[in-house]
């Protein structure tokens, strides 16, 4: 197995999502604190890294396994089991590892805060496991998009403010959700183009129960709601005016590719754009997000 060929398996690109979220949950820590323990912060980013990818190989390794990735209905190249005829043991074993190295540093940090983040941390690590394994996963069920924007948007955050040490309120819960929905869509879009694939091999995704008629207007929905929810978030208060002013540029571009969507349609052939869509429109937002903070927090030092 090549370098590239691991980077394909763990999908290095996509680990903008959850590296999104935890530079996002952290300038927003450090804004309600002051100040960032750097230590927790480093470890978390590392330990959410390690989950990350290797929650990606085991999601390599099952989808090929049970035939959902094949020849037949796989046009992605990066696909590197059915395409280059990588082992899949050396995707699991890959992905053993890192989740390995992942709860070293995660026992590290239950012990530098406290010992519950074990169990919050243990049922990240099996639901990213569960997703693509077991007699029921979670991947081929209707439930798939709200697990990852739940546990990659929602619990993720949460868990890097914990980190921190800043209380876990319900004005910060709320602050997660547009990071849910986005992270949400991102799996309607990849769902969406696999409608094919998908319902030959059994599964019951979504898009699949939804119909392909519909399933660009999940991802609109989806997509369209987190901005929204976003500026009203900002009118409410939760957020700084410099948020609204950071995500309007990240908003027309948003809104210019998803109308590109729509015209390509979804399906496997226009799959690798689409995923380009998806992840950036992620990696826009949280930019925006980070941004808005960072000026904030500047210009409330210069106030003071």
């Amino acid at each position: 197995m090549t370098v590239q060929q691991f980077m394909h398996i763990v999908e290095m690109r996509t680990k903008i999502i959850s590296m999104g979220t935890f530079f996002c949950a952290s300038i927003y820590a450090l804004s309600l604190q002051g100040s960032l323990n750097v230590a927790n912060a480093l470890v978390m980013g590392l330990a959410t890294l390690l989950v990350d990818m290797g929650t990606t190989g085991f999601n390599t390794f099952f989808d090929y396994w049970r035939g959902t990735d094949n020849i037949v209905h796989t046009k992605e190249q990066e696909k590197v089991l059915v395409h280059e005829g990588v082992s899949p043991f050396m995707a699991l074993l890959v992905s053993l590892v890192l989740f390995g190295s992942a709860a070293l540093l995660g026992l590290y940090l239950a012990w530098m805060t406290s010992w519950k983040l074990i169990l919050v941390g243990g049922a990240c690590m099996l639901v990213g496991f569960f997703y693509t394994a077991g007699p029921f996963p979670i991947s081929r069920t209707p439930l798939g998009e709200l697990f990852a924007g739940f546990f990659l948007g929602t619990v993720l955050f949460l868990i890097t403010l914990y980190v921190q040490d800043v209380p876990l309120t319900a004005r910060n819960l709320v602050t997660t959700l547009p990071f849910l929905l986005l992270i949400a869509m991102i799996l309607s879009v990849n769902n969406g183009c696999d409608l094919v694939g998908d319902t030959a091999s059994g599964r019951k995704t979504l898009s699949i129960l939804l119909g392909s008629d519909k399933a660009f207007a999940l991802i609109a929905f989806e997509g369209l709601g987190a901005y929204l929810l976003s500026f009203l978030l900002v009118l409410l208060g939760f957020h700084p005016i410099t948020l609204a002013f950071c995500l309007l540029p990240s908003f027309a571009l948003f809104v210019k590719a998803l109308a590109g969507v729509k015209k390509a349609g979804l399906d496997a052939g226009h799959k690798s754009i689409h995923m380009q869509f998806a992840s950036k429109s992620y990696l826009h937002f949280c930019l925006a997000f980070f941004l808005a903070y960072v000026f904030n927090i500047g210009f409330s030092a210069l106030a003071s």
